[in-house]
């Protein structure tokens, strides 16, 4: 009878997990090649340095395969990252961090989109600007509010046209 699969999850930091707590020891009892998870998660993980990223290993006890499933970093994390900040602000109302652009704004619901209801970029882009707003981040120099009423408005139409998912 095959042995059903052992599936680890563990928070790790964008291309520099190691071989050391958490992955290593709940690794080491199922006998597939720590070096070769390990060097799998960071090569996937690569594109969030700098974040934390949930990570889920799956292995198969059987024959001592391995798939890694990457978690996205959670969306205030992407914009800390966009605007160069390590924190939102305590008072997002009144004191703002930073600004982004609409283009930055896409990138962060482009690679939140799977986790994301929104079936259009237009959409996520009002999820994440809510985000924003809730950080003390401005878009394009407006509060998150402003900007939203101008999307609805379909100020920002011309650049939001465009798939959300590939």
């Amino acid at each position: 009878m095959s042995e059903k699969p052992i599936i680890v999850e563990a928070l790790v930091e964008g291309g520099k997990a190691s071989g050391g707590p958490p992955i290593g020891p709940a690794l080491g009892p199922t006998g597939v090649n720590i070096f070769q998870v390990v060097t799998k998660i960071n090569e996937v993980t690569e594109p969030f340095t700098g974040l934390k990223v949930p990570v889920k290993i799956i292995v198969d006890p059987n024959n001592k395969s391995f798939e890694i499933e990457v978690g996205t970093p959670p969306t205030s994390a992407l914009i800390l990252k966009e605007v160069g900040v390590a924190k939102g602000s305590g008072e997002p109302t009144t004191k703002y961090i930073g600004n982004l652009s609409v283009d930055q704004l896409k990138n962060i619901a482009r690679g939140k989109a799977n986790d994301l209801s929104a079936q259009s970029m237009k959409t996520a882009v009002m999820i994440v600007s809510g985000s924003c707003g809730q950080m003390g981040v401005k878009i394009e120099g407006k509060t998150a509010k402003e900007f939203q009423k101008e999307v609805r408005e379909g100020t920002w139409d011309a650049q939001l046209d465009e798939p959300l998912r590939e």
